[in-house]
């Protein structure tokens, strides 16, 4: 049993640790907004892949079919939201070189559902799960102890990577300049921006 947690934690803190478009965003966040707001951030991906997670490996096949047969409009919704955001980044760039405000409540809840959402939008997730699932044999009846446990993993090894990148940036952050916290947030605005592109060019090319 303790290998089924082992093996989910490895594969939630391997997908987690990919680069892409929300690492930046989580990186971004902790220089510019603090620790707690890149935290909440990298919390919402470990929710969504606790989700997908729990899908594929509850063995709920008509979810795992419609969300892989919806992945084209979701890569564009994403996509979409990602240039929208990357491109809010770029327009914000003076304000990232200034002193962090203290985060609100608001703006903490915003961290979380944002990727949260942008996650969920990201389907291709759920087929790494579900290769998983179809190697350990869960997803085809029994006792519910088994892929709970997988779920139990995944969840606490996304986290982990999050817990592991905030940690690192906000001890980085007090070893930069204004300008250079400045510079970063503008790199992390093209490269969200530029990777969102990439998604919708990605959804209509098949």
């Amino acid at each position: 049993m303790f290998s089924l947690l082992l093996r989910g934690f490895a594969l939630g803190f391997a997908i987690a640790a990919s680069p892409g478009p929300i690492f930046f965003l989580c990186v971004r966040r902790t220089l510019t907004q603090g620790r707690l707001t890149g935290l909440l951030s990298g919390f919402g991906v470990a929710t969504a892949d606790g989700f997908y997670a729990a899908i594929a490996t509850f063995g709920v096949a008509a979810l795992t079919a419609a969300f892989v047969a919806g992945r084209r409009p979701l890569a564009v919704l994403g996509g979409a939201v990602l240039v929208l955001l990357g491109a809010r980044i770029l327009m914000e760039r003076r304000q990232a070189a200034q002193s962090a405000a203290a985060p609100t409540g608001r703006g903490l809840v915003w961290a979380y559902l944002s990727t949260l959402g942008l996650t969920i939008t990201n389907p291709a997730t759920i087929v790494s799960f579900a290769a998983l699932a179809a190697t350990l044999g869960l997803g085809t009846g029994g006792s519910l102890v088994r892929p709970a446990l997988v779920v139990v993993g995944v969840l606490l090894g996304s986290a982990v990577w999050w817990c592991v990148l905030v940690i690192a940036a906000s001890v980085l952050r007090t070893r930069l300049t204004p300008a250079v916290v400045g510079w970063i947030s503008t790199v992390s605005g093209l490269a969200i921006a530029g990777l969102g592109i990439l998604a919708v060019l990605s959804a209509f090319s098949g």
